[in-house]
């Protein structure tokens, strides 16, 4: 982006009136050196809690003052009922995501949630995030996630410890 002009073509637009923010979708290894370079003021990043890889550079986003909105924050509803793992986060190879999650013992941790819940609400826990993108195919999806995200973030001891058991961050 550098090399060919395209920031400060983006700087200058914004400089002009033209657009109001610079946004841009990242991930490792080049989001670090985007994050770096301080143009940016908000960040699509992949995240979920079988996606950690990201944390810290969600974290050092917001910490720079930029927007982060997450990507796969339910990650791709893989630990839904009705999908049962079947369609792995994107960036994952299949079956890792379940690995993950089995491999950290997350379903002791549950207390009652769907593995969805869970999921959702780890995303929302992340004290970087501005907000995540949750797809949905049905109406009953939506308002599902909904009900969910209004619960608001997991107890922090319950994040905590699902940080400590899961891989990345």
């Amino acid at each position: 982006m550098e090399t060919d002009g395209t920031i400060e073509e983006m700087v200058a637009l914004r400089d002009e009136g033209k657009i109001r923010f610079l946004g841009m979708s990242g991930l490792l290894p080049n989001l670090q050196e985007h994050i770096a370079m301080g143009v940016f003021d908000v960040f699509q990043i992949p995240y979920s809690a079988v996606q950690r890889e990201h944390e810290e550079l969600i974290a050092r986003a917001a910490q720079g003052g930029a927007g982060v909105l997450v990507r796969g924050g339910a990650a791709r509803g893989a630990p839904s009922e009705d999908k049962a793992w079947s369609v792995p986060p994107i960036g994952l190879g299949e079956g890792e995501a379940r690995q993950r999650w089995e491999d950290g013992g997350i379903e002791d941790l549950l207390d009652g949630m769907s593995r969805m819940e869970f999921t959702l609400r780890f995303t929302l826990s992340h004290p970087g995030l501005s907000s995540t993108i949750v797809g949905t195919s049905r109406i009953a999806h939506l308002e599902s996630n909904v009900a969910m995200a209004t619960k608001g973030p997991l107890p922090p001891d319950v994040y905590e410890e699902a940080k400590r058991r899961l891989p990345g961050g």
